[in-house]
């Protein structure tokens, strides 16, 4: 029995239509376009409109997805939301995706990793399918992230947006294609210096923790920088040495978009010319658990990349946790 193994067979997004610039951040705290450019590589980012919710950007970006595969709601099996700002703690946002757009046959679930929330959930819905238990998986990336920023707080105001991607994975039955490996790691010593410390169970909502601005985004810059570094070019650089590949072999590198600084290193450790790279922080920012999926669908759909039948595909990412890792993919369609 030959193994099955996932690939992706179609890509959607949804983007909020505000725009807040670098111009915008300059009337809101000290900082500057230059600082913030030269620092991150970020121009301008979305914001989605107050009280509409992640499931909001996860319904179109699935819709748009599914219409481009010419697959109806009611074939998918399963939806997995990567997310840090669900709807509500419950029910999940995949509960409500589920709903909004009719999968009535499916089944799913949230998973949190921050920043590796994609990776994450693609890396577990392609075992689903190589299970043989699911044949179609909806895997969705969608933040709002900026629900959850101190727009007083210049370390982390300037970096963050809101957004939706999505892909739709099915089993693959010809050896050697589709999703070939992935490397997933935590480290739970780092979460200090990533974080939001008010909302869960330890720290409910309550007129003291919402005083101390305790729900908000905060980080230590230097020591996520650091880490991430270190961790995203680590394990891409492993992960093609497992797999017996270097970065000449990898036809399109889609890292997460956190900071170009942080793209670059990683590209450079692990040798992938500057072509092959897909970069959208410019426009988008950090969407957290959308970053890949947008940039994925950026390099399909608008910029046209030319991926072709046993062209090799590198995912990489970091994120609080601090959770990070990378996948990797060989190209069967879409």
């Amino acid at each position: 029995m030959k193994q099955r193994t996932a690939y992706i067979r179609s890509v959607g997004r949804f983007l909020p239509e505000r725009k807040l610039t670098n111009s915008d951040l300059e009337k809101m705290v000290e900082t500057s376009d230059d600082w913030i450019v030269t620092r991150t590589g970020i121009r301008e980012r979305r914001i989605l409109e107050p009280g509409l919710g992640c499931s909001h950007m996860a319904v179109p970006a699935a819709i748009e997805c599914l219409e481009r595969a010419g697959v109806s709601p009611e074939e998918v099996d399963l939806i997995i939301v990567g997310t840090v700002t669900p709807d509500m703690l419950f029910p999940s946002t995949a509960c409500l995706v589920q709903d909004k757009i009719g999968a009535k046959n499916a089944w799913g679930f949230d998973l949190s990793a921050g920043c590796s929330g994609f990776l994450f959930s693609l890396s577990t819905a392609s075992q689903l399918i190589e299970s043989g238990k699911v044949n179609r998986a909806l895997v969705i990336g969608s933040d709002v992230i900026s629900t959850i920023i101190d727009y007083t707080d210049r370390s982390t105001c300037v970096i963050f947006g809101d957004g939706a991607g999505a892909v739709l994975l099915e089993a693959c039955d010809e050896p050697g294609f589709g999703l070939l490996d992935f490397m997933l790691k935590i480290d739970g010593g780092g979460g200090e210096y990533l974080c939001v410390r008010g909302g869960g169970s330890r720290i409910p909502p309550s007129h003291e923790s919402i005083d101390n601005r305790e729900h908000y985004v905060t980080q230590d810059g230097r020591q996520v920088f650091k880490a991430s570094v270190s961790g995203m070019s680590d394990v891409s650089v492993r992960i093609l040495e497992k797999n017996g590949l270097t970065g000449k072999d990898i036809t399109l590198f889609v890292p997460h978009q956190a900071n170009k600084r942080i793209i670059d290193a990683t590209a450079e450790r692990a040798h992938i010319e500057e072509e092959k790279i897909v970069v959208n922080i410019d426009k988008y920012g950090n969407t957290v658990a959308a970053s890949i999926p947008l940039a994925l669908y950026e390099a399909l759909v608008e910029r046209d990349y030319d991926l072709k039948k046993g062209d090799y595909l590198l995912m990489s990412a970091f994120g609080a946790g601090f959770t990070w890792g990378s996948a990797l993919m060989r190209w069967w369609g879409c």
